[in-house]
C-alpha cells in the first residue's frame, strides 16, 4: 500500500511548534520525549477538496489518548486546527495529501523516563505530504501474512493509545516483509485475530461483515466509519471474536486504514480469497460517498 513517492514533497514547509520551516529545517531536540522514549501520541489525516476528513474524530482520539497518558497538549482544538489548516494553505495543498499530525511530551532536561524532568511544553508537529495510494492495490490487493507478535493486553500497552511506542506494530510489520506480505495479521493474547500491524481487519461470510471485537487494537476512524455505513446500508456488521480458520474460510477479507480507505485482501498465509468481490465493492463505494458527504458538511475553522 506505499505511495508513490511524488517530487513536490522536496519543498514542503513543515509545521514544528507554530513555525513553518523547509523540510531539511524541520527538526527537533535530541532530547525530545518523543525521540528518547516514545513518548506521544499522533493522528495521520487526509485531505479532500480542501479538508481535512474526518477531524473532530481524529481530534477526539488525539485528546482522549493525551488525557489518558496525563500529558497536556497545551493548545485548544480550536487551536490545532487552525494550525493544521494554515500548514496546508501555507503548501497551496488541497488534494491527494496525507498529514501527520504528532504530539509528543516535549523537551526532557536528561534522558529519564519520569515526565517530572519535563522542561517547557510539549512538541506538535504537523507534516503535509503529497501521497497517494497505489492505484493498483485496489484490484491488486494485499497478501497478509499471520506473525508471532501480539497485540498486547491493555495492561501491557494499550493499543487504543495512538503512541508513539509502536516498535510492537514494527516488529510485526518486519516479520510479514520477510514472508513477501504486504501487512501483517496480528492475533489477541487468545489467539483470535486482532488487526493488521498498520490497519484494521474484516472478513465477509455469507453477506455478513466481520471485524475482532476491538479490545486490542486501535479504535480505528475508518474501521468505525465502514461499520457504520455497513450498518446503515442494512447489511450485518458484526464485531466479535474469530479465529484464523474463519479468515482462512471467508468469502472476501479487506483492510481499512485513513491512507487507503478500504482495501481488498486476496490472500492470507497462502489462501486465496475472492479479490474484490461484490461485497468489497459496495462498501468501497458506500465509503466514498461518507467521504465525499463529510468533505462537503464540514466547516473550516
Amino acid at each position: 500500500m506505499h505511495d508513490v513517492s511524488d517530487p513536490r514533497n522536496a519543498s514542503v514547509l513543515i509545521n514544528v511548534n507554530g513555525e513553518l520551516k523547509p523540510r531539511g529545517e524541520a527538526v527537533v531536540s535530541v532530547f525530545d520525549s518523543g525521540f528518547m522514549l516514545g513518548d506521544g501520541v499522533w493522528e495521520g489525516l487526509r485531505v479532500q477538496s480542501g479538508k481535512l476528513l474526518f477531524l473532530d474524530r481524529h481530534l477526539d482520539r488525539l485528546f482522549e489518548g493525551a488525557k489518558a497518558i496525563a500529558m497536556d497538549i497545551g493548545v485548544t482544538r480550536e487551536e490545532l486546527a487552525k494550525r493544521l489548516y494554515e500548514t496546508l494553505d501555507a503548501n497551496r495543498m488541497s488534494d491527494g495529501v496525507h498529514v501527520r499530525l504528532m504530539v509528543t511530551r516535549g523537551v526532557r532536561s536528561t534522558p529519564y523516563q519520569d515526565p517530572r524532568v519535563v522542561v517547557g511544553g510539549p512538541t506538535i508537529v504537523i507534516i503535509g505530504e503529497y501521497k497517494e495510494p497505489d492505484p493498483a492495490v485496489y484490484e491488486r490487493g494485499l497478501k497478509l501474512f499471520t506473525v508471532h507478535v501480539r497485540r498486547g493486553d491493555p495492561a501491557v500497552q494499550d493499543q487504543k493509545i495512538n503512541s508513539h511506542s509502536k516498535l510492537n506494530c514494527i516488529l510485526a510489520s518486519i516479520q510479514a516483509t520477510q514472508a513477501g506480505a504486504d501487512e501483517a495479521l496480528m492475533l489477541d493474547p487468545h489467539g483470535f485475530v486482532a488487526t493488521c500491524n498498520s490497519t484494521h481487519f474484516f472478513i465477509v461470510r455469507k453477506d455478513e461483515v466481520w471485524t475482532s471485537i476491538g479490545k486490542y487494537c486501535l479504535g480505528g476512524i475508518t474501521r468505525g466509519l465502514a461499520l457504520e455505513v455497513a450498518r446503515g446500508a442494512g447489511i450485518a456488521a458484526i464485531e466479535k471474536d474469530f479465529s484464523l480458520t474463519d479468515a482462512y474460510g471467508a468469502d472476501e477479507a479487506f483492510v481499512t486504514g485513513t491512507f487507503a480507505g478500504i482495501v481488498p485482501v486476496r490472500e492470507i498465509d497462502g489462501r486465496e480469497l475472492t479479490c474484490r468481490g461484490p461485497m468489497v465493492e459496495r462498501l468501497q463505494k458506500l465509503y466514498a460517498e461518507r467521504v465525499d458527504r463529510d468533505a462537503a458538511e464540514q466547516k473550516r475553522p
